[in-house]
């Protein structure tokens, strides 16, 4: 009996609130954020659910702390002698290399109340970039939300990728669904039958990313130019 105890004694971690959102960030991981529970993280962190109450006065507040350690790995230096388009794509980067290092818990950045300082200070330093890129408050504040949201979804809506050594199940799977989508009425969906391969196809997840943040920066420099070009002009009237 003494010998458990002391086992026990060494297993147990000293809580603090950063311990307590490692062990969180850590259990998501594991097993996805439907797991992160009071009780099970306690049952994990081999203490009982009040001592994590101590830190964390419910769910929602470990939450929030888990999305405030998330920001503050973002990168958030900007090269002040780069263009805003490229200050805002290293932001959005680095913001997505840090939600591919955590994806089952990505979705909390544009769920979460932003008020811890990291998140603060993304939101301050994306707004500044896009600020300078000719956009107005609430013009900013929109294209922020959107990118946020973006990316996030980018990560915790990853299809399929393709894997080193893929099963042959998963082989067949695919297979299967190539040949379906082959085999529909051309004259109905000759754009499915001509994607038929792409579309069953493993993704890689490099590309994946670096498509979908250039199809995001792409737009937000669209809109961009059109604003710098003026307003359309009304029908029926020519510009100056």
């Amino acid at each position: 009996m003494a010998r458990k105890s002391r086992q026990n004694a060494t297993n147990r971690v000293t809580l603090t609130p950063q311990t307590v959102v490692e062990g969180a960030l850590a259990l998501a991981e594991a097993e996805g954020l439907g797991a992160v529970t009071i009780r099970r993280l306690a049952k994990e962190l081999g203490v009982t659910p009040m001592a994590l109450y101590w830190h964390f006065r419910s769910k929602d507040e470990l939450l929030d702390g888990m999305a405030a350690r998330i920001f503050e790995e973002v990168d958030l230096s900007v090269d002040a002698s780069a263009r805003w388009q490229e200050q805002l794509r290293a932001l959005l980067g680095s913001m997505l290399g840090v939600l591919r290092a955590h994806p089952s818990t990505a979705i909390l950045l544009s769920t979460r109340t932003a008020s811890s300082e990291g998140s603060l200070r993304a939101t301050e330093v994306a707004l500044d970039i896009l600020r300078r890129g000719g956009f107005s408050p609430t013009e900013a504040t929109q294209i922020a939300r959107h990118a946020l949201s973006t990316v996030t979804n980018l990560v915790s809506g990853e299809p399929g990728v393709v894997a080193r050594e893929e099963s042959k199940e998963l082989l067949d799977a695919r297979r299967r669904a190539r040949l379906f989508l082959e085999s529909l009425p051309p004259e109905r969906y000759p754009r499915l039958v001509e994607a038929a391969a792409p579309l069953s196809e493993g993704v890689d997840p490099d590309a994946y990313f670096a498509f979908g943040l250039d199809l995001l920066l792409a737009g937000i420099e669209a809109m961009a130019a059109r604003k710098r070009q003026g307003p359309d002009p009304l029908p029926g009237k020519t510009p100056n």
